[in-house]
């Protein structure tokens, strides 16, 4: 049995206004939470006992999962009662686990929509001997990120900071946020204290001479830290570009959940999807966009890349391209929103109070 620690604590500021009321990874992303698309994947890899180490708005996921029977999983919930970070996280919930010291165990962050073949990494730590296996994956600009390069074997042999010259792109391989752990190596985190895995547990480890093995992913994967990224991560989810069995609904270019009501001549793209009890209107277009359960979509209006909070409402023919609009606000008719633009929960934005002309 493999056993696994999802990191949920993570406040998602990025996302605001989004994750004021729900925790990031309890955001709905093709018609469930995202968090049921990460469990279902453990699931499908034979994970059975999960524990989830939970913080910003803990209170939000038992409730919703349960004791994850229903997911054919066995979920624990631990609460930091201040943040850990990545690394103290870990130390926190391991004494909920149930693995002996030379078993492996699988840890991941909530907010990371992947292929990565799960069962494939344990196999390569089990294989390889290591102390800690990492999931890598290469990305074309790895300016923004880590680097880690390995050497022929795929052992890891550095941990280098986000390069600043060309010179210092010494690698396009990235950590990408999966890891498989010795369940012993666990106990040598410093316990009570924040811990960031990334820039001390691992090259702690390193410098101590412990094995990090690196097995490169390059399927899909995608931070879904910002609402573009969320958009999008959901879109793929919807069309099949993004594997998961938890989304409801067969794969296409749209997505309607079945208590909401769209009108026979609006007209949805691009992986739209639109939860439960929400409303679309006549003429609406809505492309590549999240419409959160019971928002409202009015007549005329054309919604591109955007999320939709819940209980929302978005005016007759207002245009909103690359907008986040929180959780009960209000869009009056013909305004238009342009990328970037959030509009925070129960806000009330007049009709046509913003708009563009054509030459800017």
């Amino acid at each position: 049995m493999t056993e696994a620690i999802l990191l949920v604590g993570g406040k998602g500021t990025r996302l605001r206004p989004l994750t004021v009321n729900t925790p990031k990874p309890m955001v709905p992303a093709a018609g469930v939470p995202f968090l049921t698309h990460q469990l279902a994947r453990a699931r499908a890899a034979g994970v059975e006992h999960i524990v989830l180490a939970t913080s910003y708005l803990a209170e939000v996921f038992e409730p919703y999962f349960g004791d994850g029977s229903s997911l054919g999983l066995s979920l624990e919930y631990v609460t930091e009662k201040e943040p850990l970070g990545t690394g103290g996280a870990i130390r926190n919930v391991a004494e909920r686990l149930r693995s002996g010291p030379d078993d492996p165990v699988l840890i991941f962050n909530g907010d990371i929509l992947t292929g990565l073949d799960i069962g494939a990494l344990v196999t390569t730590h089990r294989e390889s001997g290591a102390d800690v296996s990492l999931h890598l994956t290469r990305v074309a600009d790895p300016r923004a990120f880590g680097l880690v390069p390995t050497d022929g074997s795929g052992r890891v042999t550095a941990f280098l900071e986000k390069p600043q010259t060309p010179e210092e792109i010494v690698t396009d391989q990235i950590n990408a946020g999966a890891y498989v752990f010795r369940r012993s190596v666990m106990d040598s985190i410093p316990a009570g204290r924040p811990v960031s895995v990334e820039r001390e547990t691992f090259p702690g480890l390193l410098s101590s001479g412990a094995h990090l093995q690196g097995m490169v992913d390059s399927t899909y994967w995608l931070d879904l830290g910002t609402p573009q990224a969320f958009v999008r991560g959901s879109a793929d989810l919807v069309m099949g570009r993004a594997p998961s069995p938890a989304v409801p609904g067969r794969r296409g270019d749209r997505l309607v959940l079945a208590s909401a009501s769209v009108a026979p001549d609006a007209k949805l793209s691009g992986g739209t999807v639109v939860c439960e009890g929400a409303t679309v209107g006549s003429g609406a277009r809505i492309d590549g966009s999240v419409v959160l359960a019971g928002a409202v979509v009015e007549e005329g209006a054309v919604i591109s890349s955007s999320l939709i909070g819940e209980r929302a409402r978005i005016g007759a023919r207002t245009a909103l391209t690359g907008a986040v609009i929180g959780d009960g606000a209000v869009v009056g008719a013909d305004n238009e929103l342009r990328d970037g633009v959030r509009v925070w929960c129960d806000a009330v934005l007049p009709a046509g109070a913003v708009r563009f002309s054509s030459d800017q």
